[in-house]
């Protein structure tokens, strides 16, 4: 049987921080990031006064305002809290990926975080030959003494922003640039299990509203191509969707610009991205990586780490959807308060078990 581990006092008081990077590039060379170390105030990394040094290694680039910047901004909030010193290391080159891990460990970081299941091979491999080291990984379990793994239940997110396309779509009145199509569609990333997991529960929740609802999906085959999520919008507006949700980090944000100027809607992927485009972004799917990362490193600063697996969920506030705030104010007195209502009471069935959401193959609750 796994080993579980739920989040509790974490989970509780952890607060989703969404930040624009600006500057950090998307270069396809790897490259790296040190954050400035905290500030006197925030104290040591530990009581031994030992400054805890943890590597996040992304498998993308930062400025994607979604995934990888969010695994950031966990441990920028942990910098803050603990002093500890910080470095990141981007490519969207995947040769690159192992030896980025590897040296990471073989520098002496105290934790080394694995930022996706695209690490999970190498992680399998190496950490065993780095038993002075912890490691983390997001999106993918991985067995070891020294390895914790934290996995999100994407499909109860992805279910509530596909309830909420369906329930917009055909809404004429409310959304002007909205068509009488049951159409919506999606774009991917890479065409990987995590990503389908997010696909299944996108459908799951179109079709708890209505049946006859057609989702349309499509993979662009990396993270880092917003020119080619454009194209991929694109032709799904050609073919009646009106509104697209982005499930591909910085090539989904691609998706999103072509849906606002092309008078159609999108919605937001991992992080709250509804004032990127106000009046265009529908509603934003929230995976809070944030949350894992910082724990991540808690664990370590406050010497409580424990290898096993953290499952992130609805109930436990790991996964969720943005309020549609900003939506609301563009709409005024238009806006139709019964998707938010209808959205909070998916939420509560879902926490209660009276909705079970499935997983796409190879996940488990």
């Amino acid at each position: 049987m796994k080993k579980l581990k739920f989040l509790s006092l974490v989970l509780a008081g952890a607060m989703l921080v969404t930040t624009a990077f600006t500057g950090c590039g998307n270069s396809n060379s790897a490259s790296s990031s040190n954050a400035s170390a905290a500030s006197a105030a925030s104290g040591t990394s530990t009581t031994s006064g030992k400054k805890i040094k943890v590597a996040l290694v992304l498998t993308g680039s930062l400025g994607d305002k979604s995934y990888n910047d969010s695994c950031y901004a966990g441990l920028q909030r942990a910098q803050k809290k603990y002093g500890i010193e910080v470095k990141v290391l981007e490519s969207n080159n995947s040769s690159d990926w192992p030896t980025n891990l590897i040296s990471m460990a073989s520098a002496g970081y105290d934790l080394v975080i694995a930022s996706s299941t695209q690490l999970e091979d190498t992680l399998k491999k190496e950490a065993p030959n780095f038993p002075d080291v912890k490691f983390g990984i997001i999106d993918d379990e991985v067995k070891g003494d020294n390895v914790i793994s934290a996995i999100f239940a994407q499909n109860q997110a992805s279910f509530l922003v596909g309830a909420a396309a369906a329930m917009a779509t055909t809404n004429t009145k409310a959304f002007a640039n909205m068509n009488d199509k049951k159409i919506i569609s999606a774009v991917g990333g890479m065409d990987i299990p995590v990503i389908h997991d997010f696909m299944v529960g996108y459908e799951q929740g179109a079709k708890y509203i209505d049946s006859d609802m057609k989702v349309l999906v499509s993979y662009a085959g990396n993270f880092n191509d917003p020119v080619k999520g454009k194209e991929l919008a694109l032709a799904q507006f050609n073919q009646g969707s009106d509104i697209v949700f982005n499930v591909a980090a910085s090539t989904g944000l691609g998706a999103m610009e072509a849906a606002s100027t092309n008078n159609k809607y999108s919605i937001g992927g991992d992080t709250n991205e509804d004032s990127m485009y106000p009046g265009s972004v529908l509603i934003s799917e929230l995976k809070n990586v944030d949350v894992a990362t910082y724990m991540m490193a808690q664990e370590v600063c406050e010497n409580k780490f424990k290898a096993g697996v953290v499952k992130l969920n609805i109930k436990n506030g790991g996964v969720g959807c943005s309020d549609m705030s900003v939506m609301k104010e563009k709409l005024g007195d238009k806006f139709p308060e019964e998707i938010p209502e209808k959205l909070a009471q998916i939420t509560a069935d879902m926490k209660s078990g009276k909705i079970v959401v499935k997983h796409a193959e190879g996940f488990t609750d």
